[in-house]
Protein backbone atom coordinates (compact mmCIF):
# COMPACT_ATOMS: atom_id res chain seq x y z
CA UNK A 1 0.00 0.00 0.00
CA UNK A 2 1.62 2.84 -0.93
CA UNK A 3 -0.61 6.27 0.38
CA UNK A 4 1.82 8.69 -0.04
CA UNK A 5 -0.07 12.03 0.27
CA UNK A 6 -0.56 15.57 0.80
CA UNK A 7 -1.49 17.95 4.00
CA UNK A 8 -4.52 18.40 2.85
CA UNK A 9 -5.35 14.01 2.40
CA UNK A 10 -4.50 13.70 5.90
CA UNK A 11 -6.17 16.56 7.29
CA UNK A 12 -9.04 15.14 5.26
CA UNK A 13 -8.98 11.73 6.13
CA UNK A 14 -12.38 10.56 7.42
CA UNK A 15 -12.69 9.75 11.10
CA UNK A 16 -14.58 7.23 13.07
CA UNK A 17 -15.42 8.14 16.67
CA UNK A 18 -14.55 6.72 19.76
CA UNK A 19 -13.39 2.95 18.30
CA UNK A 20 -9.93 1.45 19.97
CA UNK A 21 -8.78 -1.23 17.80
CA UNK A 22 -7.00 -4.30 19.62
CA UNK A 23 -4.45 -6.46 18.02
CA UNK A 24 -2.93 -8.85 18.75
CA UNK A 25 -1.87 -12.90 17.34
CA UNK A 26 -2.22 -16.55 18.78
CA UNK A 27 1.23 -16.22 17.55
CA UNK A 28 2.58 -14.15 20.27
CA UNK A 29 1.89 -16.77 22.63
CA UNK A 30 4.17 -18.95 21.39
CA UNK A 31 7.69 -17.22 21.62
CA UNK A 32 9.38 -18.58 24.83
CA UNK A 33 12.52 -17.66 26.52
CA UNK A 34 12.79 -20.37 28.88
CA UNK A 35 11.21 -21.48 32.17
CA UNK A 36 10.70 -18.20 35.31
CA UNK A 37 11.68 -15.56 32.20
CA UNK A 38 9.45 -12.52 32.85
CA UNK A 39 9.05 -11.89 29.15
CA UNK A 40 6.27 -14.55 29.07
CA UNK A 41 3.00 -15.71 27.48
CA UNK A 42 1.18 -14.75 30.72
CA UNK A 43 1.59 -11.37 30.43
CA UNK A 44 -1.23 -11.58 27.19
CA UNK A 45 -3.10 -14.05 29.55
CA UNK A 46 -3.35 -11.74 31.89
CA UNK A 47 -4.17 -8.72 29.72
CA UNK A 48 -7.12 -10.83 27.67
CA UNK A 49 -8.43 -11.48 31.44
CA UNK A 50 -8.37 -8.48 32.80
CA UNK A 51 -9.92 -6.39 29.67
CA UNK A 52 -13.00 -9.62 29.81
CA UNK A 53 -13.60 -9.08 33.99
CA UNK A 54 -13.89 -5.63 33.33
CA UNK A 55 -15.91 -5.54 30.24
CA UNK A 56 -13.66 -3.23 28.25
CA UNK A 57 -13.38 -6.54 26.02
CA UNK A 58 -16.68 -6.25 24.28
CA UNK A 59 -16.51 -2.13 23.32
CA UNK A 60 -13.12 -3.16 21.13
CA UNK A 61 -12.56 -4.22 17.36
CA UNK A 62 -10.93 -7.43 17.28
CA UNK A 63 -7.74 -7.48 14.98
CA UNK A 64 -5.25 -10.40 13.88
CA UNK A 65 -1.70 -9.21 13.53
CA UNK A 66 -0.65 -9.66 10.18
CA UNK A 67 3.01 -10.87 9.23
CA UNK A 68 5.48 -7.89 8.80
CA UNK A 69 6.64 -7.74 4.97
CA UNK A 70 10.58 -7.39 4.80
CA UNK A 71 10.14 -4.27 3.05
CA UNK A 72 8.23 -2.83 6.01
CA UNK A 73 11.27 -4.02 8.38
CA UNK A 74 13.97 -2.85 6.11
CA UNK A 75 12.58 0.82 6.78
CA UNK A 76 14.33 0.32 10.16
CA UNK A 77 16.70 -2.64 9.75
CA UNK A 78 18.96 -3.80 7.66
CA UNK A 79 18.91 -6.99 5.30
CA UNK A 80 21.18 -8.69 7.30
CA UNK A 81 19.65 -7.97 10.42
CA UNK A 82 16.51 -9.98 9.73
CA UNK A 83 18.10 -12.82 7.95
CA UNK A 84 20.57 -13.20 10.75
CA UNK A 85 17.32 -13.20 13.42
CA UNK A 86 15.64 -15.68 10.72
CA UNK A 87 18.60 -17.80 10.51
CA UNK A 88 19.06 -17.75 14.22
CA UNK A 89 15.63 -19.95 14.93
CA UNK A 90 16.17 -22.84 15.94
CA UNK A 91 14.15 -26.12 15.00
CA UNK A 92 13.76 -27.48 18.63
CA UNK A 93 15.11 -25.25 22.10
CA UNK A 94 16.17 -22.13 22.65
CA UNK A 95 19.37 -20.34 21.74
CA UNK A 96 20.58 -16.96 23.34
CA UNK A 97 21.32 -14.08 21.23
CA UNK A 98 22.35 -11.74 24.32
CA UNK A 99 21.87 -12.81 28.06
CA UNK A 100 18.27 -11.81 28.06
CA UNK A 101 16.84 -12.48 24.32
CA UNK A 102 16.52 -15.71 23.62
CA UNK A 103 14.58 -17.84 20.59
CA UNK A 104 12.78 -20.99 20.56
CA UNK A 105 10.78 -22.59 17.38
CA UNK A 106 7.73 -19.96 17.67
CA UNK A 107 10.15 -16.69 18.14
CA UNK A 108 10.09 -15.74 14.55
CA UNK A 109 6.62 -15.54 13.66
CA UNK A 110 6.22 -13.72 17.02
CA UNK A 111 8.49 -11.04 16.27
CA UNK A 112 6.81 -10.56 13.06
CA UNK A 113 3.60 -10.85 14.35
CA UNK A 114 4.67 -8.06 16.55
CA UNK A 115 5.89 -5.60 14.14
CA UNK A 116 2.77 -6.21 11.96
CA UNK A 117 0.52 -5.30 15.01
CA UNK A 118 2.03 -1.81 14.55
CA UNK A 119 1.92 -2.11 10.58
CA UNK A 120 -1.97 -2.92 10.36
CA UNK A 121 -2.82 -0.44 13.39
CA UNK A 122 -1.60 2.51 11.60
CA UNK A 123 -3.49 1.49 8.45
CA UNK A 124 -6.29 1.29 10.80
CA UNK A 125 -5.99 4.63 12.08
CA UNK A 126 -5.14 6.49 9.30
CA UNK A 127 -8.09 4.74 7.03
CA UNK A 128 -10.69 6.12 9.67
CA UNK A 129 -11.96 2.62 10.61
CA UNK A 130 -10.10 2.82 14.37
CA UNK A 131 -9.79 6.16 15.91
CA UNK A 132 -6.71 4.89 18.29
CA UNK A 133 -5.22 1.41 18.48
CA UNK A 134 -3.66 -0.71 21.48
CA UNK A 135 -1.32 -3.79 20.26
CA UNK A 136 -0.81 -6.34 22.74
CA UNK A 137 1.89 -8.03 21.01
CA UNK A 138 5.34 -9.81 22.40
CA UNK A 139 8.21 -9.63 22.21
CA UNK A 140 8.42 -6.05 22.73
CA UNK A 141 10.47 -4.34 20.43
CA UNK A 142 11.79 -0.77 21.92
CA UNK A 143 15.54 -1.44 22.89
CA UNK A 144 16.45 -3.63 19.38
CA UNK A 145 17.94 -1.20 17.60
CA UNK A 146 18.76 -0.91 14.01
CA UNK A 147 21.24 -3.74 13.76
CA UNK A 148 21.39 -5.09 17.28
CA UNK A 149 18.50 -7.40 19.53
CA UNK A 150 18.67 -6.75 22.77
CA UNK A 151 16.58 -6.29 25.90
CA UNK A 152 13.99 -8.93 24.88
CA UNK A 153 13.92 -7.31 21.64
CA UNK A 154 14.53 -8.76 17.78
CA UNK A 155 12.65 -6.56 15.87
CA UNK A 156 11.48 -2.10 17.06
CA UNK A 157 8.09 -2.61 16.45
CA UNK A 158 7.13 1.00 17.24
CA UNK A 159 9.83 1.96 14.78
CA UNK A 160 8.20 0.27 12.30
CA UNK A 161 5.10 1.39 12.74
CA UNK A 162 6.64 4.68 12.58
CA UNK A 163 8.46 4.38 9.61
CA UNK A 164 5.09 3.10 7.69
CA UNK A 165 2.88 5.45 8.67
CA UNK A 166 5.70 8.13 7.13
CA UNK A 167 6.50 6.23 4.02
CA UNK A 168 3.31 4.52 3.54
CA UNK A 169 0.77 7.11 4.58
CA UNK A 170 3.16 10.26 3.91
CA UNK A 171 2.76 11.26 8.10
CA UNK A 172 5.74 14.48 8.03
CA UNK A 173 5.59 14.14 12.11
CA UNK A 174 5.58 11.83 14.05
CA UNK A 175 5.76 11.64 17.84
CA UNK A 176 6.59 8.80 19.56
CA UNK A 177 6.19 8.79 23.51
CA UNK A 178 7.66 6.21 25.60
CA UNK A 179 6.71 5.97 29.23
CA UNK A 180 8.28 2.38 30.09
CA UNK A 181 10.95 2.00 33.11
CA UNK A 182 13.74 1.47 30.79
CA UNK A 183 15.13 3.95 28.23
CA UNK A 184 14.15 3.30 24.67
CA UNK A 185 18.29 3.03 23.16
CA UNK A 186 16.46 1.10 19.86
CA UNK A 187 14.12 3.71 18.98
CA UNK A 188 16.57 6.47 20.11
CA UNK A 189 19.49 5.13 17.82
CA UNK A 190 16.90 4.69 14.76
CA UNK A 191 15.26 8.07 14.39
CA UNK A 192 18.15 9.87 16.29
CA UNK A 193 18.72 13.18 14.04
CA UNK A 194 15.06 12.37 11.75
CA UNK A 195 13.33 15.80 11.73
CA UNK A 196 10.36 13.96 11.30
CA UNK A 197 10.42 12.29 14.40
CA UNK A 198 9.96 13.50 17.69
CA UNK A 199 10.74 10.83 20.88
CA UNK A 200 9.87 12.18 24.10
CA UNK A 201 10.80 9.71 26.92
CA UNK A 202 11.40 9.03 30.52
CA UNK A 203 13.40 5.91 32.51
CA UNK A 204 15.03 5.35 35.42
CA UNK A 205 18.26 5.95 35.36
CA UNK A 206 20.61 4.96 36.31
CA UNK A 207 19.64 1.56 35.26
CA UNK A 208 19.51 -0.82 32.34
CA UNK A 209 20.26 -0.34 29.28
CA UNK A 210 22.45 2.67 30.83
CA UNK A 211 21.75 4.87 27.66
CA UNK A 212 19.41 8.48 27.38
CA UNK A 213 21.77 10.84 29.13
CA UNK A 214 24.82 11.26 27.03
CA UNK A 215 24.13 14.36 24.20
CA UNK A 216 20.83 12.84 23.09
CA UNK A 217 19.74 14.15 19.10
CA UNK A 218 18.04 17.34 19.22
CA UNK A 219 14.86 15.23 17.90
CA UNK A 220 15.13 13.14 21.33
CA UNK A 221 13.86 14.93 24.56
CA UNK A 222 14.96 11.93 27.37
CA UNK A 223 14.02 12.81 31.19
CA UNK A 224 15.73 10.19 33.10
CA UNK A 225 14.19 9.48 36.91
CA UNK A 226 16.06 8.42 40.10
CA UNK A 227 15.09 5.29 42.10
CA UNK A 228 11.90 6.11 43.85
CA UNK A 229 9.91 8.41 41.48
CA UNK A 230 6.47 8.70 42.26
CA UNK A 231 3.30 9.55 40.44
CA UNK A 232 3.85 13.33 41.31
CA UNK A 233 7.07 13.53 39.93
CA UNK A 234 6.33 11.99 36.35
CA UNK A 235 2.99 13.99 36.23
CA UNK A 236 5.22 16.81 36.29
CA UNK A 237 7.73 15.72 33.72
CA UNK A 238 4.97 14.95 31.57
CA UNK A 239 3.14 18.21 31.93
CA UNK A 240 6.05 20.88 32.07
CA UNK A 241 8.48 19.13 29.53
CA UNK A 242 6.68 16.38 27.41
CA UNK A 243 3.24 18.58 26.58
CA UNK A 244 5.13 21.53 25.34
CA UNK A 245 7.51 20.20 23.18
CA UNK A 246 4.83 17.95 21.75
CA UNK A 247 2.55 20.57 21.09
CA UNK A 248 5.57 22.77 19.53
CA UNK A 249 6.34 19.65 17.46
CA UNK A 250 2.62 19.39 16.31
CA UNK A 251 2.59 15.43 15.23
CA UNK A 252 0.25 14.00 12.76
CA UNK A 253 0.04 10.46 14.84
CA UNK A 254 1.35 9.73 18.18
CA UNK A 255 3.10 6.56 18.59
CA UNK A 256 2.97 5.05 22.34
CA UNK A 257 5.56 2.80 23.63
CA UNK A 258 3.58 1.61 26.59
CA UNK A 259 5.79 -0.09 29.33
CA UNK A 260 4.43 -0.78 32.32
CA UNK A 261 6.66 -1.54 34.25
CA UNK A 262 7.52 1.67 36.59
CA UNK A 263 4.35 0.48 38.17
CA UNK A 264 5.24 0.24 42.44
CA UNK A 265 4.39 -3.24 42.36
CA UNK A 266 6.47 -4.45 39.57
CA UNK A 267 9.67 -5.37 41.27
CA UNK A 268 11.79 -5.19 37.84
CA UNK A 269 12.94 -1.61 38.46
CA UNK A 270 12.56 1.13 41.20
CA UNK A 271 9.93 3.55 40.64
CA UNK A 272 6.17 4.03 41.91
CA UNK A 273 4.00 4.76 39.32
CA UNK A 274 0.66 3.27 40.08
CA UNK A 275 -2.58 2.79 37.35
CA UNK A 276 -3.81 5.97 37.76
CA UNK A 277 -1.29 7.50 36.89
CA UNK A 278 -1.09 5.14 33.21
CA UNK A 279 -4.50 6.70 33.24
CA UNK A 280 -3.62 10.13 33.78
CA UNK A 281 -0.64 10.19 31.14
CA UNK A 282 -3.03 8.71 28.01
CA UNK A 283 -5.40 11.21 28.70
CA UNK A 284 -2.87 13.67 28.11
CA UNK A 285 -1.79 12.08 25.01
CA UNK A 286 -5.22 11.89 24.00
CA UNK A 287 -5.86 15.58 24.63
CA UNK A 288 -3.19 16.45 22.58
CA UNK A 289 -3.75 13.95 20.04
CA UNK A 290 -6.95 15.28 19.93
CA UNK A 291 -5.54 18.99 19.19
CA UNK A 292 -3.01 18.30 16.96
CA UNK A 293 -3.13 14.52 14.97
CA UNK A 294 -6.94 14.68 14.78
CA UNK A 295 -7.32 12.15 17.81
CA UNK A 296 -4.83 9.17 16.18
CA UNK A 297 -2.95 7.25 18.42
CA UNK A 298 -1.23 4.02 17.69
CA UNK A 299 -0.21 2.27 21.35
CA UNK A 300 2.21 -0.50 21.02
CA UNK A 301 2.93 -3.20 24.22
CA UNK A 302 6.53 -3.05 25.79
CA UNK A 303 7.24 -3.87 29.04
CA UNK A 304 5.24 -4.45 32.55
CA UNK A 305 6.29 -7.59 34.74
CA UNK A 306 3.98 -7.88 37.42
CA UNK A 307 0.68 -9.64 36.04
CA UNK A 308 -1.80 -8.12 38.25
CA UNK A 309 -0.14 -4.36 37.51
CA UNK A 310 0.30 -5.26 34.32
CA UNK A 311 -3.18 -6.48 33.57
CA UNK A 312 -4.81 -2.93 35.87
CA UNK A 313 -2.52 -0.75 33.84
CA UNK A 314 -3.50 -1.78 30.35
CA UNK A 315 -7.06 -1.40 31.04
CA UNK A 316 -6.73 1.76 32.45
CA UNK A 317 -4.68 2.71 29.84
CA UNK A 318 -7.02 1.24 27.07
CA UNK A 319 -10.17 2.57 28.80
CA UNK A 320 -8.93 5.93 28.34
CA UNK A 321 -7.90 5.65 24.65
CA UNK A 322 -11.33 4.29 24.13
CA UNK A 323 -13.74 6.83 25.63
CA UNK A 324 -15.24 4.29 28.42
Amino acid sequence: MDNTGSEELLVNTPRMAATTAFITHRDCWLHDMGAHHPECSDRLDAINDQLISTGLDQHLAHHDAPLAQVEQLLRVHPRKHIEMIEQSAPQSGIVYLDPDTAMNPGTWNAALRAAGAGVLATDLVMQGAAATAFCSVRPPGHHAESARPMGFCFFNNIAVAAMHGIAAWGLERVAIVDFDVHHGNGTEEIFAGNDKVLMVGSFQHPFYPFSGTDQPASNMLNIPLPAGTRGDRFRQVVSDLWLPRLREFAPQMIYVSAGFDAHAEDDMASLGLVDADYAWVTQQIKQLAASHAQGRIVSMLEGGYNLSALARSVAAHIKVLADL
